[in-house]
């Protein structure tokens, strides 16, 4: 089932090859190198899923995160790109995140998480 996707990342390479994995695996995706990027996006392009990473340039993910969340933004799923395990994240997250998944984010943890590939 194809999905909206949201990327959001800082790292524009990152970023550009998840998209394009998810793109070949036929989602419609957009991308976002910025917490402010991202909630402009999310406005706009409204997503079933939103991947983002935790470590941004201007606000941290938690933080875009909640406001995702207040502005009824976040899509069906919002998931934690991060380099920290899944249980720390979860620590500092306090469960504003659906799921988390660690860097680098592996094709096989993708397709058991949007059921696709």
């Amino acid at each position: 089932m194809a999905r909206r996707i949201l990327v959001v990342e800082d790292s524009v390479d990152s970023a550009e090859t998840l998209a394009a994995l998810l793109e070949m695996w036929g989602h419609e995706v957009r991308m976002a190198h910025s917490g402010q990027e991202a909630l402009e996006a999310a406005r706009d392009y409204q997503p079933e899923v939103v991947l983002l990473d935790i470590g941004l340039p201007d606000m941290d993910g938690y933080t875009v995160a909640q406001k995702l969340r207040d502005q009824g933004l976040a899509g069906q799923l919002l998931v934690a790109l991060t380099g920290y395990s899944a249980d720390q994240a979860r620590e500092h997250g306090g469960g504003v995140f659906d799921r988390h998944l660690t860097k680098p984010v592996m094709p096989d943890a993708l397709t058991a998480l949007l059921g696709s590939g």
